[in-house]
Formats: C-alpha cells, sequence, structure tokens
C-alpha cells in the first residue's frame, strides 16, 4: 500500500502484522531514540505473548504452545478517553485524527495515563507533564514514515487513513494482549498471527512484563 503522506485530512492510524513481527524491538527503540525519550517512557512497546499447554498421551508429551507479539503505541482512538477525562483540555484531536498532548496546557495529573487503556500517555517526571506518541508529526509534514514504521526491518507496522487501512487488511483490532477495543475505537488494524486470540478469550500470559 501507499500512502499519501501528504495528506491531511483523513484519520489516521496503524497497521501491524503479527506474522511479519519478529520481536525486535527496533521500532520502540526508533521511538526512544527520535524523541530522546527518558529512562522508563516509551511510546511504543513491544509485548510478548505466549501461552499454551502440554498434553500426555501414554509415554508422549506434546506441546501445544503458542508465542507471538503486539507493537503497540498511542492507537489515535475514534472515542479517546484520555481526551475525555483531561480536566484541562490538553489533550486533543487534530484534524487528521491524531491525538496529542497540549504542554501549555498539561498539569501532570495523570488521569489520563490511568484511563487509557492501552497505557499511550507516559509521565516524563523531568518535566512534570504527559507525553505520548503523536504519529511523527514533524516527520509527517515533511513527507516521510514515522520513526517506527521506518525502522522495522520486517516491515510489519505501516501506517495511513484508518478507513484505507481497513479496506486493505481488514478490521482486526482486538488481539490479546490488547483490551476490549470497543472502549475507545482505536484506529489499528491488526493483521493477526495464526495463534492469535481474541482480547476476551485470551488463555495467555505477557512474558516480558518488565519490558514494557
Amino acid at each position: 500500500m501507499t500512502t499519501d503522506l501528504t495528506e491531511s485530512d483523513a484519520d489516521y492510524g496503524f497497521v501491524f502484522d503479527q506474522a511479519l513481527c519478529t520481536g525486535c524491538k527496533a521500532c520502540q527503540v526508533a521511538c526512544i531514540d527520535k524523541h530522546d525519550l527518558p529512562l522508563g517512557v516509551m511510546w511504543r512497546r513491544v509485548a510478548e505473548y505466549s501461552g499454551g499447554s502440554w498434553s500426555r498421551t501414554g509415554a508422549t508429551v506434546t506441546p501445544n504452545i503458542f508465542t507471538y507479539y503486539v507493537s503497540v503505541a498511542c492507537n489515535h482512538c475514534e472515542d479517546p478517553i484520555c481526551v475525555k477525562v483531561c480536566p484541562t483540555t490538553a489533550m486533543t484531536k487534530r484534524d487528521d485524527g491524531t491525538v496529542y498532548v497540549d504542554d501549555d496546557k498539561c498539569v501532570g495529573c495523570r488521569y489520563c495515563e490511568w484511563a487509557c487503556p492501552y497505557g499511550a500517555p507516559q509521565f516524563n517526571a523531568d518535566t512534570g507533564h504527559m507525553t505520548k506518541c503523536d504519529l511523527c508529526l514533524d516527520y509527517r509534514s515533511e513527507g516521510l514514515q514515522p520513526a517506527c514504521v521506518a525502522a522495522c526491518p520486517s516491515r510489519a507496522l505501516s501506517w495511513g487513513p484508518i478507513e484505507d487501512l481497513r479496506e486493505e487488511y481488514g478490521d482486526e483490532d482486538g488481539i490479546a494482549p490488547l483490551p476490549d477495543p470497543s472502549i475507545t475505537k482505536p484506529h489499528l488494524v491488526v493483521v493477526p498471527h495464526r495463534d492469535a486470540q481474541q482480547w476476551d478469550h485470551a488463555t495467555g500470559h505477557i512474558a516480558n512484563p518488565g519490558e514494557i
């Protein structure tokens, strides 16, 4: 898919292909590096989701286990709860559908962080304000890809107008360990791994909680 990088009136979002993701975290590292984020602040995180069991038939033990990855940042939701709970109107949606923090209005109350089911808003202790992914507005204004998308070596990440992404890749957005998508209606499309589980039928666990 080709994306018109100069288009500004579309509601943008991300698409993530789990079958292509190797869990290398290049997207996560590129985001931290590009935005010079302090220790502990991660606008994009890669979760490893694992599960399954072993079955025994006589002397034979057979594994039925799985692992897949979920790379997630702010999903620039259709109904962003962070915007609703912000007492100072610092959380705002741009005309292109992306959600951003107005630093001049933010008081660092962290209501948005607690409300967001994706943990997208991140508190920067150095500034006392909230921060989050803005889908690399500066890069996009220069006709460039967001840093996370450009850094992915397996091309598991892409972005564009969300309706175009849904038309091409489907409308799946509730793969575990992601939450119920009806809460905020994320601008996210997930191309599921063959072992992917739905958010409401999940049996696995996040294997790398200390990394996200």
